[in-house]
């Protein structure tokens, strides 16, 4: 089958369209026929993409841990799906991605595909809306009408967490640029800060919740305008060498759920959720978009690649 695979030379981490062969589902696994995968360009670093699960090095890795597409093939011992059935889903970080014609995943990382998406749509989803999902209601407890910060309202991860927690009932402020100040406010944030010319830390006080997007600089100036009983939550790896406790456990990886993939489906498919591709591009410019080198329709969204029509 077709892939794309990564490759360390002495000039770094580059992507190679190969030929590797077609995977078999063993036990318990799902075969799945890619039709689209989302692009989130800092994998490519990631503790998981150079390393097995056991510490050892890691070479040749297929990226892309969410996609969209239909069930190829599964197990004897998988029950409760069709052959040809849409899904979509994100399969475990130290697993072979879906930037291939096929990839192998397990029955609870994935769900029905929302039924009002095409397979571009539906595969930008899984890691942006769990991760917002998991750090708002899993982490941090939102709870109606308390006050949340969201840093990076128009990324990947914050476009989610502004509607869900808007959809929520809490108060829901956000930092963004110039150029998508009016995107976030139509996803339902209620107050808005520019962080290009403006300082959040200067603005706001009494935040129940921060979810930080950015890490650094930003996620520490954060933690003095939480309330006593506040809390932090944040997806920046940056977190994890931090010698401050509180920015220490303040840090979570997402991880798939179907239960929370099936609910974000509802949403979605009632129009109560938006996703948004920025641009959609075939499988032999996946270096271009993992170097973000694309054009891009939007300031916003995210980049998929298409595979089967």
């Amino acid at each position: 089958m077709k892939a794309m695979q990564l490759y360390q030379a002495p000039e770094g981490i580059s992507l190679h369209r190969t030929r590797v062969p077609e995977p078999t589902p063993g036990k318990g696994e799902v075969l799945i026929l890619v039709h689209a995968v989302g692009v989130t360009p800092t994998e490519l670093v990631w503790y998981p993409t150079t390393h097995t699960k056991d510490g050892a090095e890691r070479k040749n890795a297929i990226p892309g841990h969410e996609f969209s597409g239909v069930i190829a093939a599964f197990s004897e011992d998988v029950t409760g799906l069709t052959l040809g059935q849409p899904v979509y889903g994100m399969n475990d970080w130290f697993a072979e991605g879906a930037t291939a014609e096929f990839c192998l995943t397990i029955p609870t990382c994935i769900a029905p595909k929302p039924s009002t998406l095409s397979h571009a749509e539906a595969a930008t989803i899984p890691i942006g809306a769990l991760t917002a999902w998991q750090g708002l209601f899993d982490h941090a407890k939102l709870q109606p009408k308390e006050r949340v910060l969201i840093h990076g309202g128009a990324g990947a991860v914050g476009i989610f967490a502004v509607q869900l927690a808007h959809r929520h009932g809490a108060y829901v402020i956000a930092t963004a640029s110039t150029p998508t100040l009016d995107l976030v406010t139509q996803l339902g944030a209620d107050e808005i800060i520019d962080y290009k010319t403006s300082r959040f830390q200067d603005l706001v006080r009494d935040i129940d919740v921060v979810f930080d997007t950015v890490g650094g600089e930003t996620r520490d100036l954060s933690l003095p305008i939480l309330k006593p009983e506040g809390r932090m939550i944040t997806i920046a790896a940056d977190a994890e060498s931090s010698s401050d406790p509180r920015v220490k456990e303040s840090f979570f990886i997402v991880e798939p759920n179907q239960t929370q993939l099936i609910e974000i489906a509802k949403l979605l498919d009632a129009g109560s959720l938006k996703t948004f591709v920025n641009a959609a591009v075939p499988l032999e410019d996946a270096p271009a978009a993992y170097a973000k080198t694309i054009p891009q329709k939007l300031g916003y969204g995210k980049v998929v690649i298409t595979l089967a029509d």
